[in-house]
């Protein structure tokens, strides 16, 4: 029962080889397998239970199981132990083939109706005649395999949690209860594991987004964020770093409208190939949509005036909010909301300074997560092709294709194809970064568009005073400002860097009397621009220090006696268990050297 003959949420039409071994590597074999054993395990424990599917996941495995009791952790501990029992028995894995009149027949006697209904659509829908088994111990499951060998290979597992699951993912059906687990080929890399998903667990932004009081959700406005005033300082500081970056590198800044014409999204393509992620409104009798995208908007600027080969490149940027519709069951935290800001530009450019142009914008792109610190040996980069829902004939793609590559290939980075993946409009380059726990994500994004100029009848004269299309290069560095905040929290565990901190420093006077120096020195931080505040509660040291500690302020400022009679502080950093005094003077200038934008040298690099 650990194999996956049907995710309930394919297409049965989709499937071509349900009857056939899945291709799976050897963990996945080992993790596919397990599922089988659980299964087994359950089985002994609970004679009624009805088994659903137990596919081998990212991570680990789960099955789909209707149980006569709703399982708890103690559940999930019972059944490890059962689970232990059948690997001591040291049974092999016997696959056997049936016809399906008699897979179904065996599979009623015992009344597994999930694997029934597998069957009988396997038959129906891919015409199938004959479906295999796997049994070790006198268990015997429906299942496409492979399996490892003997149940002894299993030696590291873990039942992680249970969660509901509609069968076939469909809330009509019955709810059957989902238990996730994991396993490993030794007991080591089951630890690390155990260990990376505690560490994942501390440091997810939504969980600290709470403790630090960055933002909320509310269910008024679903997947719409509510910064709080300590985000919206760190959300601010984000744009203030990109806005430098700009003007290191020649763009200028728009402001365009939210809600435009449904007709401007029909002559975009938006509403032929993006309408089921747009939002729509109607005024005065006609349809509108609020903007999911800037660069439609975009156009009507470049096309304001008209435009010569020595006004290129022309580069727009627009901090504009916008909104797509995501499905609430993929929405999450920051990192996948319906209302968003990207740092979000376009490049108007002739086709012989496409090279140039993108290749700023990847030394942009390298310069800023280099700032972030994201190690950019481990980044990856990937061109993106046509995708299946597009405008624009074979010929431009062809074209467009081509070079993106040409591009990639000069700057002489390695990169794979990630074919379909392109945006309608045009072929992208997306740059993947993995934060500290090693996670990918996407980030960054490079999409050259020669279609949109030509629907919108944007031209500029060349040197021979004839009109042609500009190439479009539609281009994000942060990206969505929301899922590149909650992504950067969980690279640093919530302690941003001085720079970017809503708190940069609390003062902590031991006694009353040192409160008033306190405060004084705290005006000097204020015309310094520095964010702090002061912790003159009257409760003990060691609770204010643990506190800012757990606050991941950067740093605490101590004063005593001996402090405010030398004009110091007792300096202690985030992180660290020691203190340093400081005078003064030589914090102002510490933390004004901090307090910049930790910008890149501009060069290339």
């Amino acid at each position: 029962m650990s194999s996956n003959p049907l995710s309930p949420t394919q297409n049965l039409s989709q499937l071509s080889d349900l009857t056939e071994p899945d291709q799976l590597n050897e963990l996945e074999t080992l993790r596919h397998s397990t599922a089988h054993v659980m299964a087994h395990a359950i089985s002994n424990l609970w004679p009624s239970a009805r088994f659903g599917i137990g596919p081998a996941i990212d991570d680990g495995f789960y099955y789909d199981v209707d149980l006569p009791v709703k399982l708890s952790d103690e559940d999930l501990k019972k059944i490890e132990k059962e689970m232990n029992k059948v690997i001591a028995r040291g049974e092999s894995f016997v696959r056997q083939d049936w016809d399906v009149d008699q897979a179904i027949q065996w599979f009623q006697e015992r009344n597994q109706t999930f694997k029934v209904e597998i069957i009988e659509n396997l038959r129906e829908k891919l015409g199938v005649t004959t479906v295999s088994t796997f049994t070790e111990g006198g268990f015997t499951d429906l299942c496409r395999g492979p399996h490892v060998t003997s149940v002894k290979s299993i030696k590291a597992f873990k039942l992680m949690s249970v969660a509901g699951a509609y069968w076939r993912g469909n809330e009509k059906n019955p709810q059957l209860q989902r238990i996730y687990g994991t396993s490993f080929f030794t007991q080591k890399e089951l630890d690390e594991h155990l260990f990376f998903l505690e560490e994942a667990k501390r440091r997810d932004h939504r969980k600290l987004g709470r403790e630090l009081d960055l933002f909320s959700f509310h269910v008024e406005s679903p997947a719409a964020p509510f910064f709080h005033p300590k985000g919206t300082v760190v959300y601010n500081r984000l744009v203030s770093y990109v806005r430098e970056m700009y003007r290191h590198y020649g763009y200028d800044e728009v402001i365009t409208p939210q809600i435009f014409d449904a007709q401007l999204w029909h002559r975009s393509g938006h509403y032929e190939n993006y309408k089921e992620s747009m939002y729509f409104t109607e005024v005065d009798e006609r349809e509108f949509a609020v903007k999911p995208m800037n660069c439609p908007a975009h156009t009507f600027i470049y096309a304001s005036t008209k435009r010569s080969y020595r006004d290129l490149p022309l580069r727009l940027a627009d901090f504009g909010r916008l909104h797509r519709y995501e499905r609430s069951g993929v929405t999450a935290g920051l990192t996948r909301v319906r209302s968003f800001c990207q740092d979000d530009a376009h490049v108007f450019c002739t086709p012989d300074q496409i090279q140039e142009e993108i290749r700023r914008v990847v030394d942009m792109i390298m310069k800023t997560y280099a700032v972030f610190q994201f190690n950019l040996d481990e980044m990856s980069i990937a061109l993106s092709t046509r995708p299946e829902k597009r405008v624009g004939s074979e010929e431009v793609w062809d074209k467009s294709e081509a070079a993106l590559k040409n591009v990639l290939e000069h700057l002489g980075r390695p990169f794979t194809i990630n074919a379909g993946d392109g945006a309608f409009y045009g072929p992208k380059i997306d740059f993947r970064f993995k934060d500290a726990l090693k996670r990918q994500h996407q980030l960054a994004t490079i999409q050259l568009d020669f279609n949109l100029p030509v629907r919108f009848g944007l031209e500029f004269t060349n040197s021979e005073n004839q009109a042609h299309p500009p190439v479009m290069i539609h281009r994000a560095v942060l990206g969505s400002l929301e899922r590149f905040m909650g992504v950067f929290i969980e690279h640093c565990a919530g302690a941003f860097p001085f720079w970017l901190a809503p708190i940069q420093a609390r003062l902590i006077p031991i006694k009353d009397a040192h409160k008033e120096a306190c405060e004084s020195f705290g005006q000097q931080l204020k015309e310094m621009g520095i964010r702090f505040d002061i912790d003159d509660r009257n409760e003990s040291m060691g609770l204010k220090t643990r506190e800012a500690q757990v606050a991941k302020i950067p740093v605490s400022l101590v004063m005593g006696d001996r402090e405010m009679a030398s004009q110091s502080f007792a300096l202690r950093a985030y992180g660290s268990r020691e203190s340093q005094v400081k005078t003064f003077n030589e914090i102002l200038a510490q933390m004004q050297e901090w307090n910049s934008v930790p910008l890149a040298p501009f060069k290339s690099l």
